[in-house]
């Protein structure tokens, strides 16, 4: 099958969510996460609506303003199916989930080399449905660790949809680098990420593009040395860009007004 490592990755985390939350009593539902807003419950009404919609359900009706913090048309969807299931009880928001799940992951393993390359609609923009799909696992990931974090109970059996996470991430450096933070033509940026997952980003600016390097004897005009749970948590806007910087496994060393720019164009996910 094509993209079968995409499908393992949904169903690793959407079973690791159900396996998370389903052992814990009703008010463990109602902890507050780090997504402004948004409870345990809300979360998982988020990963649920979004797959009902792709089965075509449709968007529930919204009445009222919008809080402060749905900025964009993708944000209103998502806070529709949040409100519309927020007098559910916890456990049944759960087993919706589970069934939407187990549906999706079906028509994913039935789906043929065409369809997993078709061009469509997607949060991004026209994407390949792969491309789609693979958004769908940093979404769902990202949200088990939101998930987690408000239940205090971190681990470390990240899986392969950590993978994808930090790969996603990391294609995205070139476009923090060169477009968000405008750097001056002969910047160069050095990232070392540490530990599971760890790797080596260099990144030398060009005509206003920054482009990936090999790592050399040149001197970084900036070169930060971090954890990757702490790349990600950034990258993700799970933690501030001061957080980010001033962690004490975090090393900065060069231009200290270039990693604050860095720090604060980090945030890729809105």
């Amino acid at each position: 099958m094509a993209y079968e490592w995409i499908v393992d990755a949904l169903d690793e985390t959407w079973s690791a969510i159900d396996r998370l939350v389903r052992p814990l009593p009703s008010e463990s539902y109602d902890a507050p996460t780090v997504c402004p807003g948004w409870s345990v419950r809300d979360v998982i009404s988020h990963l649920l609506g979004f797959e009902v919609m792709l089965q075509g359900a449709p968007v529930p009706q919204f009445e009222g303003p919008w809080p402060e913090y749905v900025r964009n048309p993708i944000g209103e969807i998502n806070e529709a199916f949040v409100v519309a299931h927020r007098r559910e009880p916890g456990v049944d928001v759960l087993n919706q989930f589970r069934d939407a799940t187990v549906r999706s992951l079906a028509a994913l393993r039935a789906l043929d080399d065409a369809g997993w390359e078709k061009v469509g609609w997607s949060p991004e923009g026209e994407r390949p449905y792969h491309r789609f799909q693979e958004t769908r696992v940093l979404d769902s990931w990202i949200h088990l660790q939101d998930i987690r974090d408000a239940l205090l109970q971190p681990a470390d059996d990240h899986g392969a949809g950590e993978e994808i996470v930090v790969n996603r991430f990391e294609a995205a450096l070139p476009y923090v680098v060169g477009k968000k933070m405008h750097c001056a033509d002969g910047t160069l940026v050095q990232l070392n990420l540490t530990g599971r997952l760890g790797r080596t980003v260099v990144l030398g600016v060009r005509e206003g593009r920054a482009q990936p390097r090999s790592v050399s004897e040149d001197v970084p005009t900036l070169e930060i040395t971090t954890p990757v749970a702490l790349f990600w948590r950034r990258a993700a806007g799970r933690i501030s860009a001061g957080a980010f910087l001033s962690a004490s496994a975090t090393d900065v060393r060069g231009d200290r007004a270039l990693a604050q720019s860095f720090a604060e164009s980090l945030r890729i996910m809105i």
